[in-house]
């Protein structure tokens, strides 16, 4: 057998499978009770505009605030590794792989439950503002990774250059490295900005008032009180809204760094 014939019998095979295994799905689902429990017209309904104006927004602005604060220290954390001085370069490594090796919820749990207790620390915004400080000081950690990476990606031509011409090693770094590194590690950034979507939803472990659930949180509750499951379809839904376009506009960005390249 020729080998493009063989080709075309194993896709054929495996198309088979596929349509085989959707088919299955298809005839053993129990689709009414499927029906009555993630896609409840009236549940859905009672969810409207909350899950919009109260859920979804906060989703999205704990994320900036989280991403916004863990930026900047991963930046400070970033230049700290690539530092000559030694303690600064031992201090920013600690920090980055302590807390990269830990889980993002045991982070929150100590941020809104122990350490409040141990030190009598008031967070502000109480719980909820406990568990965003918390995803900044665990997105930091895996952002300094990438920024350190994108600035030792630029060209050490680019600096020697920029001295050459007389700028000072701070002056360099601002105006030349940084600008160049951060257009480099623009996908990634992004693409972490689109986990931190997700992260907020571990943030239902610490509570929230009313006003200050997001999605997760939002959806569990609802479950919790209409004793449906149509809430966490809802919640699902909202999700892919936020994150699909981000995660097209990363995989846009990598395509168009890769032509560049």
């Amino acid at each position: 057998m020729k080998r493009t014939t063989r080709t075309k019998v194993n896709r054929g095979v495996l198309y088979a499978i596929l349509l085989i295994a959707l088919g299955l799905v298809v005839v053993l689902a129990d689709w009414p009770a499927i029906r009555e429990n993630f896609f409840d017209r009236e549940v859905l309904q009672s969810l409207w505009p909350e899950i919009v104006t109260v859920a979804a927004k906060n989703t999205v602005v704990y994320t900036i605030i989280s991403f916004a604060g863990g930026l900047v220290i991963a930046l400070f954390l970033a230049l700290m590794k690539l530092s000559p001085i030694a303690p600064y370069r031992w201090i920013a490594t600690v920090y980055i792989e302590f807390f990269r090796g830990l889980p993002a919820l045991i982070v929150i749990i100590a941020f809104g439950f122990a350490i409040p207790i141990a030190f009598g620390w008031r967070p502000p915004g109480g719980p909820v503002g406990a568990g965003i400080i918390a995803l900044i000081i665990v997105s930091a950690a895996y952002m300094a990774e990438t920024i350190r990476a994108g600035i030792q990606a630029v060209p050490k031509g680019q600096a020697e250059a920029a001295r050459s011409l007389g700028m000072s090693t701070g002056w360099t770094t601002r105006s030349v490295v940084l600008p160049q590194a951060f257009r480099i590690v623009i996908p990634p950034l992004t693409n972490e900005f689109v986990l931190l979507i997700k992260d907020t939803s571990l943030l239902f472990v610490i509570g929230a008032a009313l006003n200050e659930r997001e999605l997760t949180t939002f959806a569990r509750d609802a479950v919790t009180t209409n004793q449906d499951s149509s809430p966490l379809l809802a919640a699902a839904v909202f999700y892919l809204i936020i994150t699909l376009p981000l995660t097209r506009l990363v995989a846009y960005m990598e395509r168009r760094t890769q032509r560049a390249r």
